[in-house]
């Protein structure tokens, strides 16, 4: 095997390896923003729901209305101790860190490692790689169910080209 071959394999490696990161980061991020936006939905419905009793003619409307008004009080801490918005957000910035490493990486072993020497092709190889390294250090770790989620869809072919 050639050193041109060793570095194609390895460029693969980290382009499956931010393939697989990304869609993962994707996924998580996904399930982040239905968490946010189940719990807000709850919140305001209880919020209104509360309101509306504190005003009707029901007798135990003090203790409907004061009950409704515990429960928002909670799910309004739980959201602000979860933050699923920021998460949300967090995990779509790296997801598309690890999709532009991939992107980089496939234009660098199909199209640039053709036009540069022997000792640029390493370089730039290990560019690429301290990149992976640096993203998988910086960013959060995703959840085992998203990881398989995320293989799934790979395998199903969801991140294939129509070219490819």
């Amino acid at each position: 095997m050639t050193n041109k071959e060793k570095i194609t394999y390895e460029a693969k490696r980290i382009e499956e390896d931010s393939l697989y990161s990304a869609k993962g980061h994707f996924y998580t991020g996904q399930r982040w923003v239905k968490v946010n936006l189940w719990l807000g939905s709850i919140s305001v419905i209880f919020s209104a729901i509360a309101g509306a009793s504190a005003l009707s003619q029901f007798d135990y409307h003090n203790i409907i209305a004061g009950s409704l008004a515990i429960i928002v009080a909670g799910l309004t801490a739980i959201v602000t101790f979860l933050n699923p918005n920021e998460r949300a957000s967090v995990h779509l910035k790296a997801g598309n860190k690890y999709s532009a490493l991939k992107n980089d990486t496939r234009i660098f072993y199909n199209i640039e490692m053709n036009e540069i020497g022997d000792k640029e092709t390493f370089d730039s190889l290990q560019k690429l790689n301290a990149q992976r390294n640096k993203l998988n250090i910086e960013t959060h770790q995703i959840p085992k169910w998203a990881f398989k989620k995320a293989r799934k869809g790979i395998e199903e072919g969801e991140s294939k080209y129509k070219v490819d």
